[in-house]
């Protein structure tokens, strides 16, 4: 009996076909591993970007149209108007000093850096006050 098993585990291993089937299976495996490891540095990026100050970030650069604080109504360099949300945690800017929203005039040219809430707009993180592009 324990010769059948010895001369049966021989024939096995002696096979063509087994030893395909087994190189496959470590191949698969390794494969797996490779693909595991993509998806665990994908995971950790997204999750980086995630945790970035301005996720979600959207922005516009263009002249200040219609003042109504807090909102205000920018023309993009897209000529499109986009509506600004500015709140307490709105930092405006011209070089280094830092101004309030009444400072903002209509026909100045700003970039806005925020997220886009649910009605459209753009709740401004930062303003930044530049140079007119004509100058």
């Amino acid at each position: 009996m324990i010769l059948d098993i010895k001369k049966l585990s021989q024939k096995i291993s002696g096979s063509k076909t087994i030893k395909v089937i087994i190189f496959t299976v470590i191949f698969l495996g390794i494969l797996s591993l490779v693909f595991q490891a993509g998806i665990f540095v994908g995971f950790h990026k997204a999750g980086f970007i995630y945790r970035s100050e301005f996720r979600g970030g959207h922005g516009a650069v263009g002249k200040i149209v219609k003042i109504d604080l807090p909102i205000l109504t920018m023309l993009g360099s897209d000529n499109i108007e986009k509506t600004i949300l500015i709140d307490d945690d709105t930092n405006i800017r011209m070089t280094r000093d830092v101004l309030s929203a009444n400072k903002l005039t209509i026909d100045q040219y700003i970039t806005v850096l925020g997220s886009p809430n649910d009605d459209g707009q753009i709740v401004a993180k930062f303003i930044r006050i530049i140079p007119s592009p004509n100058k």
